[in-house]
């Protein structure tokens, strides 16, 4: 039996809203491979994404500009999020030790999309993936069989995260100069903090939230903590924040007024 007390990481995918950590997304994560390729409808690509790390720049063709954070999904705060969201999944026994058992396969899959090709789905990358389990599973007593759904479920987030970021970074690096309270001051760099940020906000949160004064006083709150190495303040960052909040919001099942406060 998985210890349920196990202590949670500060920032373990904590919800820009509510604060909780491996907070429910709107979507709902699936094992295998995801439907979304690039070009694809951006309804498709928001969902259950994570944070990415790192900050090494690189160089970037096409619509982003030049410039590209080369970044990776952080295994420790995703171990955390599927922590919490794995005794959701049909695969997960009830008595499972997800530290023992689990965990190592969530890494796996998480690790695995980080050295990944950019088009290299899980299908494609299987066959090396169940060679190379019984390396990597550490003291998992998992067969390859039951922990491919984990590793898959971890694979296809990790994926998600990726191209829902790079689609935002291409999106807005053509249009942020439209942005109300742009400023010449500052440049892509410092805006793709906050687009990303109202991106994951509104991709995280509950399917009824909304931009209100309560939203947007929990954002501003956080904002010190999630800018990076934006040199924008709260009030220079809050629209692109809100433009982005909305843009998922409008992408949704549904759809969603972006007028509402």
């Amino acid at each position: 039996m998985s210890d349920k007390s196990a202590p949670e990481q500060p920032d373990a995918h904590r919800d820009p809203i509510s604060g909780k950590a491996g907070a429910h997304p709107v979507g709902v994560a699936t094992g295998g491979t995801l439907g979304a390729v690039a070009g694809a409808a951006v309804g498709s690509l928001f969902g259950p994404i994570g944070t990415l790390i790192g900050g090494a720049i690189g160089t970037l063709g096409g619509a982003a500009g030049g410039k590209a954070v080369a970044e990776r999904v952080d295994p420790t705060t995703e171990v955390e999020y599927w922590r919490a969201s794995a005794p959701d999944r049909d695969y997960y026994p009830r008595d499972a030790d997800f530290d023992r058992d689990y965990a190592p396969a969530y890494r796996y899959g998480t690790e695995a999309r980080n050295t990944a090709q950019a088009t290299c789905d899980f299908d494609a990358l299987e066959p090396e993936l169940r060679d190379r389990w019984e390396e990597a599973r550490g003291a998992s007593l998992l067969s390859w069989n039951h922990a491919r759904p984990a590793v898959a479920d971890a694979y296809a987030r990790a994926d998600r995260t990726f191209r829902t970021y790079a689609e935002t970074d291409a999106y807005y690096a053509e249009r942020y100069t439209e942005n109300e309270a742009y400023s010449d001051d500052h440049t892509y760099d410092d805006y793709r903090a906050a687009y990303r940020y109202g991106t994951r906000a509104r991709a995280t949160a509950a399917s009824d939230a909304r931009w209100d004064d309560a939203t947007e006083a929990r954002l501003a709150d956080a904002w010190a903590r999630q800018r990076g190495n934006s040199r924008l303040d709260w009030p220079q960052a809050r629209h692109a924040v809100r433009d982005a909040w909305h843009r998922v919001e409008r992408a949704l099942p549904g759809g969603g007024d972006p007028t509402a406060t």
